[in-house]
């Protein structure tokens, strides 16, 4: 468990860190090319979530981000034995949710900064604890895919 929660703090840290850099140093709107024509680091602020859905309605995915992060604690976390792999899987995305969540309450928006144009389209900027939460549910899929194989084949036998 102290895997779990060690990946969930280190997630958070590096997120807010990040984006604390980067308001620090850049004002919303701003962009910094970094590759040109396809990576640039532009500064903007989502109230939504991903793609921007459900636009300001922070304080419903303020509640959304709490009522999620408790049913993965009481459900899937509280008093189960996890694996190193679902502690990875569970950290990562717990700590995103966290990320997000800390932006939602002090800033009443998330920090976005992560841009990219890939053959000609400009994907949504994003941020670190999307990354993460992305990841993490590509895990939690490939757990329960393959825990679906051992359970066929444990009752195979």
């Amino acid at each position: 468990m102290k895997k779990l929660f060690g990946i969930a703090f280190i997630t958070v840290l590096f997120d807010q860190l990040i984006k604390n850099g980067l308001l620090f140093f850049m004002n919303y709107g701003q962009s910094i090319t970094i590759i040109k024509n396809f990576f640039n680091i532009t500064l903007i602020g989502n109230t939504g979530a991903a793609f921007s859905i459900l636009s300001s309605n922070t304080i419903l995915l303020i509640i959304i981000s709490v009522v999620v992060l408790n049913v993965l604690y009481f459900f899937f976390i509280k008093g189960k034995t996890l694996t190193d792999f679902e502690q990875v899987s569970y950290g990562l995305l717990v700590g995103g949710i966290m990320g997000n969540l800390i932006d939602r309450v002090l800033r009443m928006q998330v920090v976005d900064y992560l841009d990219f144009n890939i053959f000609g389209y400009n994907f949504p900027v994003f941020n670190l604890a999307d990354i993460v939460i992305v990841i993490s549910m590509i895990l939690i899929v490939i757990q329960i895919i393959k825990g679906d194989k051992n359970e066929v084949s444990s009752k195979s036998k």
